[in-house]
């Protein structure tokens, strides 16, 4: 499992977000210079973002993005899973997987549920208010 850039980047807005969060919308232009990303580029990350409930944007003048709820109440997980899909290690658990015809006898997919489980566990156990915080 690698988190892309998409990853990243979504949990940097959130993270920029969170910083800010005085209730007030957040222009993406001054997220992106904040975080030295490309505003263009930010604006295929926070679709995504907005669809799953995570951010409220709001168009026009005074538009912009914000949090929906406190930093705390997030998990470094949900929002990676937001823009990168399934974290899981191996195809045969993502999300929509096939199946693996060698599933009953395989001896390694036990290996992978608990990489899988470890790491879902650890990122959701991590909120977006102490990402900010940087703990």
């Amino acid at each position: 499992m690698m988190i892309s850039t998409k990853g990243r980047y979504a949990l940097r807005v959130m993270i920029d977000l969170a910083e800010h969060n005085d209730g007030s919308y957040i222009p993406l232009r001054d997220i992106a210079q904040r975080q030295d990303v490309s505003e263009k580029y930010l604006e295929s990350i926070v679709p995504p973002l907005i669809r799953l409930g995570l951010l409220d944007g709001l168009r026009g003048k005074g538009g912009g993005y914000r949090l929906t709820r406190a930093p705390e109440e997030y998990s470094v997980g949900s929002i990676i899973r937001a823009a990168e899909g399934s974290l899981a290690p191996v195809v045969c658990l993502s999300d929509g997987g096939e199946a693996c015809p060698r599933a009953d006898g395989c001896k390694t997919l036990p290996i992978w549920r608990e990489l899988d489980r470890r790491i879902n566990d650890y990122l959701d156990g991590v909120t977006l208010a102490e990402a900010a915080a940087g703990e």
